[in-house]
């Protein structure tokens, strides 16, 4: 049974530990880039290109180069055995767009509900050493760093709640439950006219 689009949105989180041992096909990977490809792009110019990696060697060390969850400052990441099987590194080009923001904001979200709907989650990351990825991976310096998508079955709860005193830091409580707080739909609609 499908998910419909409502059900993936509630399902759409960010997922910080995986099952590490779950691999993630490289055809799989491919599917999500292309639904990518499929989904709009101001004035059409299609400016995104995607490294996709999910060789375990070369995770290990694009692993090195995250950092994982400001608002949870004493946790470094996941742990051995619940780190991505598999990661999308959305690469741009300024040469051919100035308005790369919204394409990526697209991408984003494409890979997120790709993964989703499948059983996977996704977190994107955007706190890490870009020029170390660059090195690691041989990315031409024409093309600039977005964010690394880390991909894999999700090895945790994650839950939303509403914000309360205007506070929209996710934590996790005793029992590892990943909890993020937003806003309430009377807060965001400025207006109905």
């Amino acid at each position: 049974m499908s998910l419909t689009l409502r059900e993936l949105f509630l399902k759409n989180r960010s997922y910080r530990r995986f099952f590490q041992e779950e691999k993630i096909s490289t055809d799989f990977l491919k599917e999500i880039v292309d639904n990518t490809r499929l989904m709009p792009s101001p004035a059409n110019l299609q400016p995104l290109k995607y490294a996709i990696v999910n060789n375990e060697e070369i995770n290990q060390k694009l692993f090195r180069y995250l950092k994982w969850a400001a608002y949870l400052p004493q946790w470094d990441g996941p742990e051995e055995g619940e780190r991505p099987s598999a990661y999308i590194v959305i690469l741009g080009n300024r040469g051919i767009s100035g308005h790369i923001a919204w394409d990526y904001g697209i991408a984003l979200q494409t890979i997120q509900l790709s993964a989703v709907e499948k059983g996977y989650g996704a977190c994107a990351i955007v706190s890490c050493d870009k020029e170390k990825i660059r090195e690691l991976l041989q990315i031409p310096q024409e093309l600039e760093i977005a964010c690394v998508m880390a991909l894999g079955k999700p090895k945790e709860t994650v839950v939303i709640d509403n914000v309360t005193d205007g506070n929209i830091k996710y934590w996790r409580d005793d029992q590892q439950i990943h909890h993020v707080p937003k806003r309430k739909l009377d807060d965001l609609i400025f207006n109905i006219y």
